[in-house]
């Protein structure tokens, strides 16, 4: 998850989705996730202070802010690259299930704030200029 000035998504030469603040999260769905990693997940990133403030501290969450969000999915985040030099996606949850997943944790992020979607399973063009640079990596067991 990165803090944005501006992220964009190019499927086949045609921007699809962009935002203008906010975040760009890149969204790894495995094997065994369900809902209960889905609500853990939007309940962190709609509480996270991490959005400057009039006096530029990091004190103001995403709708505090004003910002929207991008969501892209990312099943490479899934990747085992503990051995050999090709990774494995073995533990990256079959299409079908990630998609309705990917749809479901869109769906309960918009309740909060502005969702943008990348086309999933399309080969994408992701841009993200990033605000500060400010990254996070959220793993819902470590929630």
């Amino acid at each position: 998850m990165q803090r944005v000035s501006s992220s964009s998504v190019i499927v086949e030469g045609e921007e699809v989705s962009s935002i203008e603040k906010g975040l760009n999260i890149l969204l790894g769905i495995e094997r065994g996730d369900g809902e209960e990693e889905i609500e853990r997940l939007v309940s962190k990133i709609t509480g996270m202070r991490i959005f400057p403030d009039e006096n530029g501290k990091m004190n103001l969450d995403i709708s505090q802010y004003g910002g929207s969000v991008l969501v892209v999915s990312q099943f490479t985040l899934a990747s085992n690259i503990t051995r050999g030099r090709r990774p494995s996606f073995d533990t990256a949850m079959p299409p079908k299930e990630a998609e309705s997943l990917y749809m479901k944790f869109c769906e309960r992020l918009s309740k909060f704030v502005p969702v943008h979607r990348g086309v999933f399973g399309a080969h994408m063009k992701v841009s993200i200029e990033n605000d500060g640079p400010v990254t996070f990596i959220l793993e819902s067991d470590r929630l």
